[in-house]
């Protein structure tokens, strides 16, 4: 069996995995996109796979993930967890490919992305490497911003680069997640059980899912955890202790500084 007729085969299960018809041009999307390119084991197997710098979500993960963007052609759109570049491809195929910008704090994961692209077709997608928590101010603003990591509320500076009018998506919780998609609440009183934060609304939510959490500098994957490790190792790169440690001689700090 072909590539395209197993694509035909994952979209047909997916519908039915979620229980509705997808939209035309997230069908579109999930039929244009060679999976395979991104994902080498089983690709169009319904289920999240390792690759060799990152997870990639399952297809109906996806899919609920882009429906819930409900990204059009020409708008600008920043994904927030760049990993093996199959969301931002699809993404490309929606929106276009030089309005999309995708952003992973893990480098390796950013040099995987940008090679699965460019194989794919995608290679005018701009991938960065940078905190995902401080967004790409250089491109903003954005119509649409998808984070593909679980956060209880996206961060500030997101918020902050999103168009009057946009969307963040993002899966809300922690052990427990929901793809929330929140919008500017535009002065409209918000319920106050809405957990969207301060001047938002969520105007849908799907799921439930389960991604990883959103990482921080020090936690990408290659990063020494333990700060104190972490900080002894590139001290004793910068050459300011001997191998041997504190038994050395005595330092004359003055004429080190």
């Amino acid at each position: 069996m072909d590539e395209a007729a197993l694509r035909a085969d994952m979209i047909e299960g997916l519908e039915h995995q979620i229980g509705e018809p997808l939209g035309g041009s997230v069908l579109a999307a999930l039929q244009s996109v060679p999976r395979e390119t991104f994902v080498e084991d089983a690709p169009y197997a319904n289920r999240a796979s390792e690759e060799e710098r990152s997870r990639a979500l399952a297809p109906a993960t996806v899919a609920r993930l882009l429906t819930a963007i409900d990204a059009a052609e020409g708008d600008d759109v920043l994904v927030v967890g760049a990993g093996i570049g199959y969301t931002a491809a699809t993404l490309a195929e929606i929106a276009g490919p030089r309005h999309v910008h995708a952003v992973d704090i893990d480098r390796g994961a950013v040099t995987t992305a940008r090679s699965n692209l460019a194989e794919a077709g995608y290679d005018a997608v701009l991938v960065d490497r940078r905190d995902g928590a401080r967004g790409l101010p250089e491109y903003a603003p954005y119509d649409r911003i998808l984070v593909e990591a679980a956060v209880v509320t996206p961060p500030r500076a997101l918020r902050d680069q999103l168009v009057d009018g946009g969307r963040i998506v993002y899966p809300r919780g922690t052990v427990e997640q929901t793809i929330a998609a929140i919008e500017p609440a535009d002065g409209e009183v918000v319920d106050e059980a809405d957990p969207a934060p301060d001047g938002f609304g969520t105007v849908e939510e799907a799921g439930p899912v389960r991604l990883d959490p959103m990482l921080v500098d020090g936690e990408q994957a290659g990063v020494e955890r333990n700060r104190s490790r972490r900080e002894d190792a590139e001290i004793e790169r910068q050459g300011q202790f001997a191998r041997t440690g504190w038994e050395q001689e005595w330092i004359d700090w003055d004429d080190r500084i």
